[in-house]
């Protein structure tokens, strides 16, 4: 899980400036009223941040609790749109340092243990699925070569 670790710090510091370069406009354009613009993209990937840290810290001493993310409702109730840019860029920047702080203080006994999404998982698998969440939806909102999340 360090590598996990390791790697998150690296995409979230590497993409911070670029984050930082799009303009209101391109973060703010809505393709249609049923899709995400970038804006809500990077506000879905808080909600997602915040999410993981509970999964992440309640695994490690309730026994296989039940965390889940309805997506689809989260993001129009935070209302990302409306949000300023670089508050909502800043929030994205801090929860995934905190998400570095707890995996990175992670006891090894605790990697197995495991939280209920729509499956249950182990805080390892958790972690992983995360950073392949976090650089897929980057990658979109960067307009990189996309990359696949199941």
């Amino acid at each position: 899980m360090k590598s996990t670790t390791v790697e998150l710090e690296k995409i979230i510091n590497l993409h911070l400036s670029n984050l930082k370069d799009i303009t209101e406009e391109e973060y703010s354009f809505k393709p249609s009223p049923a899709k995400w613009s970038k804006k809500e993209i990077l506000g879905h990937l808080i909600d997602s941040a915040q999410s993981n840290i509970r999964r992440f810290v309640v695994a490690q001493y309730e026994e296989n609790p039940f965390i889940k993310y309805n997506q689809d409702k989260w993001v129009p109730i935070a209302n990302y749109q409306q949000w300023d840019t670089p508050d909502i860029i800043n929030l994205w920047y801090l929860l995934n340092k905190q998400v570095c702080h707890i995996l990175s203080n992670t006891p090894e006994n605790m990697y197995n243990r495991t939280s209920q999404t729509d499956a249950l998982h182990s805080i390892e698998w958790l972690a992983a699925d995360y950073v392949k969440h976090l650089r897929h939806h980057l990658h979109v909102i960067l307009n990189l070569e996309p990359v696949a999340y199941p």
